[in-house]
């Protein structure tokens, strides 16, 4: 069984590593995450893999001041609904950022962190989390 799990990680690992979805070259529309079908075509939609650019601007966000166990080293930290420029929305974690800085239409991009480790000395998943674009030094 374990053997299949690590299978399971290693065939995903383009979408773990990369913003992964699509597009639909019929009405211009893109997805994230990836639809097997266009929701505004249907059938007559014509559907290919996207790698998104992973930059985009805050829609909304949250400081998370009480978290779990697991996350508990991290307090407080940034949770944020992120409108990548193709359109697709995301939520994702805000990293490098003070959580006072932060604010909606901040520009960001996606860069890759540990998001968490299995056990001790176990199996590390690592992920995207958004960065600003440039040092915040205040705003509007």
């Amino acid at each position: 069984m374990a053997e299949k799990g690590v299978a399971q990680v290693w065939r995903r690992i383009k979408s773990v590593y990369n913003i992964q979805g699509n597009h639909c070259t019929t009405c211009g529309t893109y997805y994230f995450p990836p639809r097997p079908v266009c929701p505004n075509c249907r059938r007559k939609g014509n559907l290919e893999e996207y790698r998104f650019k992973g930059l985009g601007k805050v829609h909304t966000f949250a400081i998370v001041r009480q978290a779990p166990e697991e996350f508990k080293r991290q307090v407080p930290y940034i949770i944020a609904q992120i409108e990548l420029d193709e359109g697709p929305r995301l939520t994702a974690q805000i990293v490098n950022c003070d959580p006072e800085d932060v604010h909606i239409g901040m520009r960001v991009r996606a860069c890759f962190r540990k998001i968490r480790e299995f056990g001790q000395g176990g199996i590390i998943v690592y992920g995207y989390k958004f960065e600003p674009t440039m040092k915040v030094t205040g705003h509007d």
